[in-house]
């Protein structure tokens, strides 16, 4: 991980620890371009977690949106998905 992701990441931990009451709901929202393999590899990622996954594929059907709203322990875990997630080629997180 670069020194930029290190520190947009330190600083969202951060601010996920003082503005929220731990374990909590959390909302994910990632794009990415529409392949169904990997559509599915961030549905496993939350598989058996509860979560609420929402997908709506762009206008043009080149891309696609998935929202993912999931019970989260602490502000680690948001983090360690996100650097998970980060590992599928394409994928932009919001």
């Amino acid at each position: 991980m670069d020194n930029k992701s290190e520190e947009f990441y330190a600083r969202l931990k951060e601010e996920l620890a003082r503005s929220t009451e731990w374990p909590s709901e959390y909302l994910f929202k990632f794009i990415v371009p529409t392949d169904g393999n990997k559509i599915v590899e961030i549905e496993e990622a939350y598989n058996n977690m509860g979560a609420v996954i929402d997908t709506r594929a762009s206008k043009n059907g080149k891309y696609t949106s998935v929202s993912i709203n999931v019970r989260m322990e602490n502000a680690q875990a948001v983090i360690d998905k996100y650097l998970q997630m980060s590992s599928i080629e394409g994928i932009i997180s919001l």
